[in-house]
């Protein structure tokens, strides 16, 4: 059996959306920080001071836009398939994301992720407050993340994979086996080992030789 632990980003990466999008878009600020996101994603601006500005647009929201939000986000085609097939494996699934606890935990579930880790948005009074609650996710911590999970599973580093699209993944990226940049932006296709640019996860079974 293959030991095996691949690490994935989640926005633009195992969903087609960015949550943080379609959270402002409720919020009536979805230009403004898709904007940011972009920028961010690009690596021209800073990610947790990009992730602080674009969360505050989202104070006064009421906590039922997780569900809602949760709803509307679209899977990538393939990603069931690729996750059963490192499963089938031997192998050990992980996300871990910039975006939120909050849609990353029914993710996991509907998915059957074995890790994962976001940041998580403070709630009061059943109303989001436009602020973040601990450590942000960021370059460096998806890099411990991914370290930390290789440990705890026993995984050689040359058996783990990290698959991302934006600046933020280069971090997990830069200590991984195998660097995947799945539709990514330039920034992490000029980084990554393997460059898939069709979104389908599928690509990724005879990739990582699953098949």
């Amino acid at each position: 059996m293959t030991q095996l632990l691949v690490v994935f980003d989640v926005d633009s990466t195992l969903i087609r959306d960015e949550v943080i999008e379609l959270l402002a878009e409720l919020a009536g600020k979805r230009d403004e920080v898709a904007a940011v996101t972009a920028s961010a994603m690009a690596g021209e601006i800073d990610f947790t001071e990009s992730l602080v500005k674009r969360v505050s647009t989202l104070a006064g929201l009421p906590d039922s836009v997780f569900t809602e939000v949760f709803e509307r986000i679209t899977v990538t085609p393939g990603a069931k398939e690729l996750i059963a097939a490192i499963h089938h494996a031997g192998g050990k699934v992980a996300a871990v994301s910039g975006g939120f606890s909050q849609v990353l935990e029914p993710l996991a579930k509907l998915l059957d992720l074995d890790f994962g880790k976001a940041n998580h948005l403070e709630v009061v009074d059943g109303k989001l407050t436009g602020r973040v609650i601990g450590s942000i996710i960021d370059r460096d911590a998806k890099q411990r993340a991914l370290l930390e999970w290789a440990e705890a599973t026993n995984t050689p580093i040359d058996k783990t994979v990290a698959v991302g699209d934006g600046a933020n993944d280069l971090g997990m990226m830069s200590v991984a086996g195998l660097s995947i940049a799945f539709t990514a932006k330039p920034v992490v296709r000029e980084f990554a080992q393997i460059v898939v640019d069709e979104p389908d996860l599928t690509q990724l079974i005879e990739i990582l030789q699953l098949n």
